[in-house]
Order: structure tokens, then C-alpha cells, then sequence
């Protein structure tokens, strides 16, 4: 077996001969030990017929339809499938769709570039990965180019009582049949006031867990372990959910045709439009609610804990990212020296 590099070529490549076929191609690695490493299991599955040299890797266009019939039919999350599908939406516009497989270079990967935030880039770097290494799992590629996801800032707006009052003022000057309205109306209170995650919880809310006489929410599936609790009812979510049960001892408590599970699954659409009528900022979005909860009890109670218990943290850290009590204490300080100064000088 021979390893050298081409003039053109920054990579080692290997070439040699098994059953009278010729493997020639490139390593992808510039460290010569690597380099050996690779040719040596290339040398090793072409003696075992494994297949992986004896076909064309194909592109990633042609990838993509094998790969998007895993995510459908494999055991992932809703949630999980939905974002695999948007990163294919987002990489299937890039030039990355006519290279084959075996092509994509770590540098063809960081030369991408993509609209909205850091985390749409990292949907579509994150959908890429997995589709790079499942190739590589079915023998269609020898090894996956490494790539670094971006930096990703955590939310930082509020969904507080001004921008609540501003996007219901807004959604009933919206054209909208009335249910509808009541749906976005009761879905932003409890959204507020329970601090529940979105999807995973508040949309598949079922009247059974609900306990009526401690008024109480029971939340029996989370996005972790801790995530199975129990949330008290403000008055104003009591009465709301009092109307939507309507007497009914079970069954979903926003129901719907539309989705296969049988209620609701999203509410973006609704909530974009009101939030342009509503003229706020387009980063405010209806998960904001989870950091204005956690904020609005730590502030009122003191005891992170209960705030931790009733959002279904573990780590401190964790729970501190949905809290922003520290503004308003500056603020207060602020206002009480000034205030103190202003006296002094009267």
C-alpha cells in the first residue's frame, strides 16, 4: 500500500490494489499517522468485502431522501423530527446539496452561512452532523469532518404583564372566530402563570391532572425527571380551566383534529401575528412567559427552591437563566438613592 500527497492536495492518500481493483482516494487528514490509520482500516474493509469502497458515496441530495425516511419512521421526539426536517429545509438551499458525501470538508462546513439566529445556523450544522454520521453507520462514508456549532445566547425577554395586555388587546383586534381567541387568551395566562414548558407540557394538558379541590396541576411528563411535578393554580388559571373542562372528568384540554396526537401542537403562527399587530419585538416569543414565571415568584417568595420545585429544575444554574430579579433590585436601589440624594440637597 502506498501513502502520499498530491501537489494539489494538503491530504495524504492511500492506493492500492485488492482482487485486482484499484482503491485510490484521499485520506482527508494531514497528520501522516492518521493518515496510515485510515488507509490501514480502508485496506482492511476492502479485504473484507464490507462494501465501503466498492460504491460511490453519494451526494447529500441524494442522501437526504434515505436520511429524511429514518427520521419519520425512527424513535425520535415530534419535537426531534420537526427539527431534523427544518435543518434539511435550511442545508438544502446551500451548495453542500450537489457534493458527495465523502467531499464535505470541515472548511466547506464553517464557509456556510445562514439567515436569523445562531440557533438556526446550529439546526442546520446539528441536522448536518447526523446525517454524516448515520452515513457513516450504514458504510456510505469512512469518517465524519469535524465542526464546531455556534455560540447561542439565551433568551433574555420577559413575556411580562405590559406585553400580555398588548398581544390580547391586539389578537381581538385580529379577524379571528372567537374560539380562537379564547384559546390564545387561556394558552398566554397559563403560559404566564404556571411557567410550564410549551409543547411538552401546556398543549397537552388533560383534565384528569387536574385537582380541583388543592388546585393543583400534576405535569406527568417533562423534558426531565424533575420535570414531573405538581404546579399550583393562580385564581385566574382556576377559573380558565374551570370553563375549558367544562364538567369533563377527562380527556385533552385543548383538543384537536388537525394533529395526529389529538391536541394542540403549536401556536406560533397565532402568536407571530398578534405580536406584529402588538408592535413588539420579534425576539418575544411565547416560551418567554417560562422566564417571567420564574422571575415573578423568586420575587415575590424568596425561596428558589419552590421556584426550582414548581419549573422543575435540578440545577441552580439551570433555574438562575429563567430569573432576572437582580434588574429590578438595581433599579429599586436606584431609585431609593436618588431619591435619598434629591431630599438632601432640598
Amino acid at each position: 500500500m502506498e501513502l502520499f500527497r498530491k501537489k494539489d492536495s494538503k491530504f495524504y492518500w492511500y492506493d492500492f490494489k485488492v482482487r485486482g481493483k484499484r482503491y485510490r482516494r484521499s485520506t482527508k487528514e494531514t497528520n501522516k499517522k492518521r493518515a496510515e490509520k485510515i488507509a490501514a482500516i480502508k485496506l482492511s474493509q476492502a479485504m473484507g468485502g464490507t462494501g465501503l469502497l466498492d460504491r460511490r458515496a453519494p451526494s447529500l441530495q441524494g442522501f437526504s431522501t434515505g436520511f429524511l425516511n429514518w427520521v419519520e419512521s425512527a424513535a425520535l421526539a415530534r419535537k426531534s423530527k420537526k427539527y431534523y426536517c427544518n435543518g434539511w429545509r435550511l442545508l438544502s438551499k446551500t451548495h453542500l446539496v450537489g457534493m458527495r458525501l465523502d467531499h464535505i470538508t470541515k472548511d466547506d462546513v464553517e464557509g456556510l452561512s445562514f439567515s436569523g439566529t445562531a440557533s438556526n445556523t446550529n439546526c442546520a450544522l446539528r441536522t448536518l452532523r447526523r446525517m454524516l454520521h448515520k452515513a457513516e453507520e450504514w458504510n456510505l462514508l469512512g469518517k465524519v469532518p469535524k465542526f464546531k456549532l455556534l455560540r447561542e445566547h439565551g433568551r433574555r425577554l420577559r413575556l411580562d404583564d405590559d406585553a400580555e395586555q398588548r398581544l390580547l388587546v391586539a389578537a381581538s383586534a385580529c379577524s379571528w372566530k372567537p374560539s380562537s381567541f379564547e384559546l390564545f387568551r387561556d394558552v398566554i395566562i397559563l403560559a404566564r402563570d404556571t411557567g410550564m414548558r410549551n409543547q411538552r407540557e401546556l398543549y397537552c394538558m388533560r383534565t384528569e391532572n387536574l385537582d380541583w379541590n388543592n388546585r393543583i396541576i400534576f405535569v406527568p411528563d417533562s423534558k426531565t425527571a424533575d420535570g414531573r411535578r405538581m404546579i399550583p393554580m393562580s385564581d385566574r388559571v382556576y377559573e380558565l380551566l374551570r370553563v375549558r373542562a367544562e364538567g369533563k372528568g377527562e380527556g385533552w384540554l385543548f383538543p384537536s383534529n388537525r394533529s395526529k396526537c389529538g391536541h394542540l401542537t403549536d401556536l406560533a403562527k397565532q402568536f407571530r401575528t398578534a405580536r406584529a399587530k402588538a408592535g413588539l419585538a420579534k425576539d418575544l416569543v411565547l416560551y418567554c412567559s417560562r422566564h417571567d414565571y420564574g422571575t415573578r415568584v423568586l420575587n415575590n417568595t424568596g425561596n428558589l427552591a419552590a421556584v426550582m420545585k414548581t419549573m422543575g429544575h435540578r440545577d441552580v444554574r439551570t433555574a438562575m437563566q429563567y430569573q432576572h430579579p437582580e434588574l429590578e433590585m438595581v433599579r429599586i436601589a436606584l431609585n431609593r438613592a436618588n431619591g435619598s440624594a434629591l431630599q438632601t440637597s432640598v
